[in-house]
């Protein structure tokens, strides 16, 4: 037999095994089986460019690509870790050592998030191809030997390569904040780590702040300039965590509109892609998802921001909300800032909800239930905003002269402890005790707690009446004793199924220069 061709029969037996073994383990593994490959940068001479020029901003992002994948991977593999292991030990290296001299090169994720790569490989796939898309259009603006009229061009053709992977690109119609705060899971990773979710959004703000300067920069110098301005309010975010932290999830139109208003498709795609860093924070962080769910709800989070029906917005509803939400409620603008930092509107902690009910944005008198993904539960299914339909032009919009809409104080927010403290006390605590009865006595009936925590918006309201009544009163009612731990000390699970959710595609089966080992958490890990 020659050599050629025991090599043909060794490799045919070694493709026939490999079958056999895959169709006996589709049956409990084909949740597992991945479809998706690698792909690289679109060939151009452009290519590096940034890294050549702006050494110092493209280094962080090796920085900020530990930072994601140490979070994800931390979450994922100790469910139960004090808070403090990310929001101090993790977030004290990162700030600390690895921001202030960052690797030299990219990093490979999946040799830090080894279990989660694991479980989600999909999700880090779709991440690694649209950080592709910002890398490159970052060269493309750095490079000076690309007359500016031709920079247009090479952007258009870096996203036509971008979409040419549908089974990874991220949409290029805007998705509703519902679909990333509206879920059973939102809010978990916020809430709990204020700390890290703020210097994840800091992350956020520079990737998409960059563009603005090398967008308006009229010469080498404004652009050189510009960029390390924004590199230094980044790092200005950082020194006071989390009060000085964006609070609200950077939109592109908000902190680069120049960027945004010459590439809105681009800008689309970064939030996209920025709202699922969070969703998938949220999967991880959450008790609510089982550990055996969260491949699955991962997929289908991936799979509704890949598509563009589900939870969809305009263009126009995207932009009145960015600007609605408040620039200085994301960090601010990543040019023409002022010395000190913004001053926010909303708590830490607050979602685009409590921006509308404090005027983030200035945009009174914009009723939101007119916009798509803030429909009520008939038009979006069971289980969604039940605020929804609500005009926010008579909530807490303001006037021209800066002073509350009237009616204002006729909304519920007193009653829900939202909006300007009242002057008197005694009479605000006077107005909000037959609210607490009533909701004490709701939540005393099986059947009417069982439907409110199934309904996400319902819950989130009842959990922030509760925070309002005085601490020796608190665990009285049913929202109190629904967060009780159960078991092993995990969470009681909800009363009634998940609620029906927006038609979508997800399926079960969805086809350099660090020394690792001197990092938090790598002592002593195995392969």
């Amino acid at each position: 037999m020659t050599r050629d061709a025991s090599r043909t029969r060794t490799g045919l037996r070694s493709l026939a095994l490999s079958a056999a073994l895959a169709a006996a383990g589709w049956g409990t593994a084909g949740a597992q089986w991945v479809q998706q490959s690698d792909q690289f940068y679109l060939p151009a001479e452009h290519n590096w460019a940034f890294r050549s020029e702006y050494s110092a901003a493209d280094r962080l992002f090796n920085a900020f690509d530990y930072g994601h994948a140490i979070l994800y991977e931390k979450l994922y593999t100790r469910p139960g870790a004090p808070p403090g292991e990310l929001e101090e030990k993790e977030y004290d290296f990162i700030t600390r050592k690895l921001l202030v001299k960052p690797p030299r090169v990219p990093l490979e994720e999946g040799a830090i998030e080894i279990a989660y790569a694991k479980i989600a490989p999909e999700a880090k796939a779709m991440f690694d191809w649209a950080h592709v898309l910002h890398r490159q259009i970052y060269d493309v603006w750095a490079d000076e030997s690309i007359p500016l009229a031709e920079k247009d061009a090479r952007v258009a053709e870096l996203l036509r390569y971008y979409k040419s992977r549908p089974d990874l690109a991220f949409s290029s119609v805007p998705k509703s904040m519902e679909l990333m705060e509206g879920q059973y899971f939102s809010l978990a990773f916020r809430r709990e780590y204020p700390k890290f979710n703020g210097l994840i959004w800091a992350y956020h703000w520079l990737q998409v702040g960059l563009y603005e300067p090398l967008v308006t920069g009229k010469t080498v110098a404004d652009r050189q300039t510009g960029v390390l301005a924004a590199v230094a309010r980044f790092k200005q975010m950082l020194e006071n965590p989390p009060a000085d932290m964006p609070r609200l999830m950077p939109m592109t139109v908000a902190v680069a509109p120049a960027f945004a208003a010459r590439y809105p498709e681009a800008a689309i795609i970064f939030d996209n892609l920025h709202a699922m860093h969070d969703v998938i924070s949220d999967i991880l962080a959450s008790p609510e998802v089982l550990k055996k769910q969260k491949r699955e709800e991962i997929l289908r989070a991936g799979a509704r921001y890949r598509d563009s029906t589900s939870f969809a917005w305009t263009e126009k509803e995207w932009r009145k909300m960015s600007h609605a939400m408040g620039a200085q409620n994301m960090g601010g603008p990543a040019v023409g800032f002022l010395a000190a930092l913004p001053e926010p509107t909303v708590a830490i902690g607050a979602t685009h909800a409590d921006a509308m009910q404090h005027g983030g944005g200035g945009m009174a008198g914009m009723d939101h239930s007119k916009m798509s993904g803030m429909q009520t539960d008939s038009a979006r299914g069971a289980g969604r905003d039940s605020k929804a339909g609500m005009d926010h032009g008579a909530m807490g919009a303001d006037t021209a002269g800066g002073q509350p809409a009237p009616g204002h104080a006729a909304m519920g927010d007193s009653a829900m402890g939202k909006g300007a403290p009242d002057s008197n006390g005694a009479g605000r605590q006077a107005s909000m005790s037959p609210m607490m009865e009533m909701h004490r006595r709701m939540m005393a009936d099986p059947v009417i707690r069982q439907r409110i925590m199934a309904d996400t918006a319902m819950r989130r309201m009842m959990q922030d009446m509760e925070r309002q009544v005085p601490p020796d009163q608190r665990g009285k009612t049913g929202t109190a004793k629904s967060n009780k731990k159960v078991g092993h000390g995990h969470p009681a699970p909800a009363a009634t199924p998940s609620p029906k959710q927006p038609a979508d595609t997800a399926t079960d089966t969805d086809h350099g220069g660090m020394d690792h080992d001197g990092m938090p958490g790598r002592e002593n890990k195995k392969p």
